[in-house]
């Protein structure tokens, strides 16, 4: 009977725990607690006082009866839906009031009081019912005083739960806070197109202006992640703006009706991007910036969508400059996020018969969660003719772009999230090299050689990072320097607690976010986050990275060297340079 007790006791401790973590793992409001609470002190008073002498068919039919009522308590107290708010502070002061063309806008300060937020602006009307895959409209212009105090929602998105999120951020992350203040979810809409606006307080004037655009595969992501929030370029001087747009689906399908009414199809996404410039242009001078000195700036599918930018004729004048992390569409068949015409056409038709759709115009018809699962069959970038006249290594090549300086770079470890569970084994790694490398794949096994499992592995993600990352920034840097564009690489290779060197792991850094308190970085991550963000203003102010506080950043006009950050910071041979001879050969 002792024993019994004892195990008893340890059980329901354990049974505790897992049922308490999941309640904080999934957010869920706080009178599940206290729920769960009284769900537990009633289990263990009828267990002592009647079950624990009862038959094991009974004991056993209550024990279900808990788990069946803790999940009760977690359906009666899932997180609710709830606006993301502009700044951290609980009760943040109010600023002036800015006036836009559309009608007068509020925000809030941050704690500090050193800058104002306006978050979620309309840029365009909601896209939405007869608009859905049509080019963005000017938004509804209104008279009242706006508050732009919470973010607008995520774009269109597959959501997880909020448990999954949970367990992304502490194996991904390896960062996660314990709070009860976080027991809801963001919003997600097809009613997207809003923007944020981040600059330093008071009046200001003729500030450089910085247009980020998220990442996500050009199917998810959110314009308010802390990497990428822009109250640090703002403290530094720099009006920092980004944007929602079309994802998936709604930002990318491609149909020969729309191309024939709209004379464009399948980049939404992008023309609303482009559109979101348009109002830069038009209202950024209102909030103390100079129109005339935009740097637009993307990472991952951003980036994509910024090389897009720099060749498509809607987007001349907009901006001067281009900052573009960890992708590019400059090589010869980009390897992601990039399709033909034909093959946007070809999916769009399968689209339609597979929700038995005889038009867009049905297809346009059907419920947004109906067709968000096909994000993955429709996030690709295409040479419509209108948007994107050709393919960007077509246009670079002869001589056609937006930008007068490019400052571009990836991480070691990009391919690190991708290969997170297809690791190479010796067994299989020369069939991955020779699939897709084909009559070249002898040439690469004698560059990178594997007699180990682990030398496999490594030797993989090397050359998946140097297909799909590495090789196309080394495209752009080449075709640049045939221009006489000035253009700044780097190669990110710092490791810290967190992502470390992994695909997007140099945005925390560049943007100057790095939290003061955090045990995951050290000083020389703060240091080197210092010179990274120095850089990025500066280039963002007047077109080159260098100033006299940071190590110098030289220009790789020969796309034969690379400006490391990492342990050390300084000039470095670019890598990868014989396998990107084999690749130039395999595209020609």
């Amino acid at each position: 009977m002792y024993n019994l007790r004892i195990h008893f006791w340890i059980f329901i401790i354990l049974l505790t725990l897992l049922m308490a973590a999941v309640l904080e793992l999934n957010h869920n409001t706080f009178p599940g607690w206290l729920l769960l609470a009284a769900a537990l002190g009633s289990f263990i008073w009828l267990y002592a006082s009647r079950l624990c002498r009862a038959a094991w068919p009974l004991r056993c039919l209550g024990w279900i009866g808990l788990a069946g009522i803790f999940c009760l308590i977690v359906l009666l107290t899932w997180p609710p839906v709830k606006a993301v708010p502009a700044v951290s502070a609980e009760k943040p002061v109010r600023t002036d009031t800015i006036q836009t063309k559309d009608g007068p806008v509020a925000g809030v300060r941050n704690a500090s009081g050193t800058v104002e937020v306006f978050a979620g602006i309309p840029y365009a009307r909601p896209p939405v019912g007869e608009l859905r895959w049509q080019k963005p409209q000017d938004p509804e212009p209104w008279t009242e005083v706006r508050i732009c105090d919470t973010f607008a929602p995520m774009s269109m998105q597959s959501v997880h739960l909020p448990i999954y999120d949970s367990l992304a951020q502490i194996i991904g992350y390896h960062d996660y806070t314990v709070s009860l203040k976080d027991n809801w979810r963001p919003p997600v809409s097809e009613d997207s197109l809003y923007l944020n606006v981040w600059k330093p307080a008071g009046v200001q004037q003729d500030l450089p202006v910085l247009v980020f655009i998220h990442g996500g595969s050009l199917q998810t992501g959110q314009p308010w992640y802390g990497d990428y929030n822009g109250e640090s370029f703002a403290e530094s001087g720099v009006i920092t703006v980004n944007m929602g747009y079309r994802l998936g689906v709604f930002g990318f399908y491609t149909d020969p009706q729309l191309l024939e009414e709209d004379g464009t199809s399948g980049n939404y996404g992008l023309l609303d991007q482009i559109k979101a410039l348009e109002w830069v242009r038009d209202n950024i001078r209102a909030f103390g910036g100079d129109p005339d000195n935009v740097t637009i700036a993307g990472e991952s599918a951003g980036s994509v969508c910024v090389d897009a930018l720099c060749v498509s004729p809607l987007a001349s004048g907009l901006f001067r400059r281009a900052i573009l992390e960890s992708s590019t569409l400059s090589s010869v068949k980009p390897p992601h996020s990039y399709r033909s015409l034909e093959e946007a056409l070809a999916s769009g038709a399968e689209l339609r018969e597979k929700y038995h759709c005889a038009d867009a115009s049905e297809l346009r018809a059907l419920p947004a969660e109906k067709i968000v699962g096909e994000m993955n069959t429709q996030h690709h970038l295409t040479p419509d003719g209108y948007v994107l006249p050709a393919d960007p290594y077509v246009l670079r090549s002869e001589g056609i772009h937006n930008e007068e300086a490019i400052l571009h770079g990836y991480n070691s470890e990009e391919s690190a999230p991708f290969i997170l569970f297809d690791h190479a084994k010796l067994t299989d790694y020369e069939d991955r090299v020779r699939n897709y490398f084909g009559e070249y794949a002898d040439e690469v096994l004698a560059l990178y050689p594997a007699s180990t499992d682990e030398e496999a592995d490594r030797q993989w993600a090397a050359i998946y990072g140097a297909i799909f990352f590495n090789y196309p920034h080394y495209c752009l840097n080449r075709l640049a320097a045939a221009r006489q564009i000035p253009v700044w690489e780097y190669y990110f290779s710092k490791q810290n607690g967190r992502l470390g060197s992994w695909h997007s792991g140099e945005m925390i850094y560049a943007f100057g976010n790095i939290p003061e308190k955090s045990r995951l970085f050290t000083d020389s991550d703060r240091e080197l986050s210092r010179i990274m963000h120095t850089a990025w203003t500066n280039f963002a102010t007047r077109g080159d990275p260098n100033s006299t506080d940071i190590p110098a950043i030289p220009a790789n006009p020969t796309s034969e060297k690379l400006m490391q950050f990492g342990e050390t910071i300084g000039e470095i041979d670019e890598p990868s340079l014989p396998l990107y001879d084999i690749l130039d050969r395999m595209q020609r």
